[in-house]
């Protein structure tokens, strides 16, 4: 891997308002994909309201490909039920963590992205210099399905010997 930038953490926080896919319920997971890499979470039976708090980790080697989610209702004797998509363009996240913040307070926006036509975004995200580390917390709206929002953190993770940012 002579070409690793560094380590994107994807904290897969929580679905809300999924849709339904069995009967009253779902039994939902999230599919994570960049190029040829793919990450998932468990299943959680039966919550259109499911918690993972899962931490996913891709390999970065190149900070320009956008980040594939796909949410399943995970079936027994079917194939699994599509949920919804959506993408999130990583680049402003990777362009504020290659800034190099050292001296300003945790807690501190650095960057605020809003929702529009052209992102999945269902609320404005802050980029956020936040225990000496920028992370973002996002709300993604899912795309061809009736309804649902994931909610994800995403972490930059520098690995001593890569090229890095």
């Amino acid at each position: 891997m002579e070409n690793l930038l560094g380590l994107l953490r994807i904290r897969i926080h929580r679905g809300i308002n999924l849709a339904i896919r069995d009967v009253t319920t779902s039994d939902p997971y999230v599919v994570v994909r960049m190029a040829k890499q793919k990450l998932k979470t468990r299943v959680v039976k039966k919550n259109v309201n499911p918690e993972w708090n899962e931490d996913l980790t891709l390999c970065i080697t190149e900070p320009i490909l956008p980040i594939k989610l796909q949410v399943y209702d995970k079936d027994t004797f079917s194939l699994d039920d599509k949920m919804g998509d959506a993408e999130l363009d990583i680049f402003p996240f990777i362009d504020d963590v290659r800034r190099c913040f050292k001296n300003i307070p945790s807690g501190t926006i650095i960057r605020k992205i809003q929702p529009s036509r052209q992102n999945c975004l269902s609320e404005e995200s802050s980029i956020v210099w936040e225990n000496a580390q920028v992370v973002q917390n996002v709300f993604i709206r899912l795309r061809n399905v009736e309804r649902g929002e994931i909610e994800l953190q995403l972490q930059w993770i520098d690995i001593p010997g890569s090229k890095g940012l």
